[in-house]
C-alpha cells in the first residue's frame, strides 16, 4: 500500500488564483463554447492595456525594497503622538508595503511600547493604497478615482490612529497585544535590510538578488489576480443583469453606500483583482460612492490585511479594527458620491 503522506508531500500545491482562472476558462469552454475565444481576448486585450503600469510597479516597488527604504518607517514613529498619528497615515497610504510584509517590524514597535494609536494609522491606510495599486486603479477607473481612494486611505488611518489616541485608556485598548504574537503573513515575509537605505542597490550583490526577487514575485502575483479578476469581468458583464445591480447598488442616498460598505468587507477578493470587477459593476450601474465603499471597507478588512493585525492584537483591538473600517469606508462613499 502506497504511503499517502509520502505522495501528498510530493503533489505540488496549486495556487488557488491559478486554479480558479483554469476553473472558469473550463467552464466557458463547456457551458458557452462560443463565447470561450471571446472571453480570452477580452482578457488578453485587458491585461496588454494594463501591462505598462504593471510593469512600472513592479520595478519600482522592487528598487524600494532592494534599496531597503523598509528603515525608513521608523522615522513615523518618533515624536508626538499626534505626529505620529499623522506620519503613520500618510506612510501607510503612500508606501508600497503591504501590512503583512511589515509585520515584524510592527511588532517590534508595540513591543518597545510604540503607541497603538500611531500603529493603528498605519495599519489601516497601508492595505488601501500603493504605488502599485494607485497606477493600475487609475489605469482603470481613472485618476480621479485613485486620488480620492488614496485620500480616503489617509484618512481613514487619521479616523483610526485619532479614535485609538481618545479611546486609549478604555478596556478596548487596554493590553492590546496577545501574548504570544503570531508572526505571518501573506506575502511570504523576508528580514528588511538593516540601516539606512542604498539607492544604488546594483553595486551589491545580496540587493541585486532581492530586486530581482523581489520583481518576480510581485510580477507573478499581480498577473495570477488581474488574470483571474478580468476573467470575472468579462463572464459578469455578460451574465449579471444590469438593472439588477442598478436597483441594488445604484441610486443616490445612504442605502447604496451602506450596502457596499457592508458587502465589501467580506467579499473582498484582492485589492488589485477589485479593481476590474468594480469597473464592471460600475458599467451595470452600480453608484460612484457605494464602489468606493465597497472598495475601502474590503481592500481593509480582506483576509490578507485582517490577518496581519489579527496576528498581533487581541480580538477586541481587532474588532476595532474592522469598525474603523467600516465607518471610514462609509464616510468615504458619502463623499465620494456627493463628488462624483
Amino acid at each position: 500500500m502506497a504511503d499517502t503522506t509520502t505522495l501528498t508531500r510530493r503533489l505540488p500545491k496549486i495556487d488557488k488564483a491559478w486554479a480558479a482562472s483554469a476553473l472558469i476558462l473550463l467552464a466557458v469552454a463547456l457551458a458557452e463554447r462560443a463565447q470561450f475565444w471571446p472571453t480570452v481576448a477580452f482578457t488578453a486585450e485587458a491585461l496588454w492595456g494594463t501591462a505598462p503600469f504593471i510593469l512600472f510597479a513592479v520595478l519600482a516597488v522592487a528598487y524600494v525594497k532592494a534599496a531597503g527604504a523598509e528603515t525608513l518607517l521608523s522615522r513615523a514613529f518618533e515624536g508626538r503622538e499626534t505626529r505620529m498619528i499623522v506620519f503613520a497615515a500618510l506612510l501607510g497610504g503612500l508606501s508600497p508595503f503591504c501590512s503583512c510584509q511589515v509585520i515584524p517590524f510592527i511588532a517590534a514597535l508595540l513591543a518597545v511600547g510604540a503607541p497603538l494609536s500611531a500603529v493603528m494609522a498605519f495599519w489601516l491606510a497601508s492595505p488601501l493604497m500603493d504605488p502599485a495599486m494607485f497606477l493600475i486603479t487609475s489605469g482603470t477607473l481613472g485618476w480621479d478615482f485613485a486620488v480620492g481612494k488614496t485620500v480616503a486611505a489617509v484618512g481613514i488611518g487619521l479616523l483610526g490612529g485619532v479614535g485609538t489616541m481618545a479611546l486609549k485608556n478604555s478596556p478596548v485598548f487596554a493590553d492590546p497585544l496577545r501574548e504570544k504574537p503570531q508572526i505571518g503573513g501573506c506575502c511570504g515575509v523576508k528580514k528588511p535590510f538593516q540601516g539606512k537605505p542604498v539607492w544604488r542597490f546594483w553595486q551589491e550583490r545580496a540587493r541585486r538578488e532581492t530586486f530581482r526577487d523581489e520583481a518576480l514575485t510581485n510580477l507573478v502575483f499581480l498577473l495570477k489576480w488581474l488574470l483571474l479578476a478580468y476573467l470575472l469581468e468579462a463572464v459578469m458583464l455578460r451574465h449579471l443583469p444590469a438593472d439588477a445591480i442598478a436597483g441594488l447598488l445604484g441610486g443616490e442616498g445612504l442605502w447604496p453606500i451602506l450596502l457596499g460598505a457592508f458587502v465589501g468587507a467580506p467579499a473582498y477578493l484582492n485589492g488589485y483583482a477589485a479593481v476590474p470587477l468594480v469597473d464592471a459593476l460600475l458599467q451595470q450601474g452600480m453608484a460612484p460612492g457605494a464602489a468606493m465603499s465597497f472598495v475601502v471597507a474590503g481592500g481593509v478588512s480582506c483576509i490578507p490585511a485582517a490577518v496581519a493585525v489579527w496576528a498581533l492584537v487581541r480580538p477586541r483591538v481587532f474588532a476595532a479594527y474592522i469598525g474603523y473600517a467600516v465607518t471610514g469606508a462609509v464616510i468615504a462613499g458619502l463623499a465620494w458620491g456627493a463628488l462624483a
